[in-house]
């Protein structure tokens, strides 16, 4: 099934922080933009930053695996390694991590790797994986 790309629009505070987090730090291309706002290709879904005065969103937290999730959030499913190689890239950059990359619900179903971190505006982003891609919603 081939899925048809997403838009997802999010205020940032500062366009050159973005640029250096999603671009430089995520590996996101950089596509059209102006003075007050950038696009991104996060694997093929188009992401653009816009530049907001006072970015900073509100920020809630959900209780998940005995984890503070923040919510709103946003991010991909990647494949296993895909996210492996993701969460050692971000590691060794050391990055700050809200929920550092982990093995949540061993055993289940639904179990997945995952990990959530703030852009430099404080927008939350997941990365996960399934080791079975069929599981992702799977009940």
């Amino acid at each position: 099934m081939s899925l048809p790309p997403f838009h997802l629009a999010f205020p940032v505070h500062d366009l050159a922080a973005a640029r250096s987090f999603y671009g430089e730090l995520l590996g996101c291309e950089e596509g059209r933009s102006s003075e007050q706002w950038v696009d991104f290709s996060l694997h093929g879904h188009q992401i653009v930053a816009h530049l907001v005065a006072d970015a900073a969103p509100p920020l809630a937290h959900n209780a998940v695996d005995a984890k503070a999730v923040p919510v709103p959030h946003f991010g991909l499913v990647l494949p296993w390694e895909s996210w492996e190689s993701l969460a050692a890239r971000l590691q060794q950059a050391k990055v700050e991590f809200v929920i550092e990359p982990y093995v949540r619900f061993r055993g289940k179903v639904a179990e997945q790797a995952t990990m959530f971190l703030l852009d430099p505006s404080g927008n939350a982003l997941e990365f996960k994986a399934f080791r079975d891609p069929a599981m992702l919603f799977a009940s």
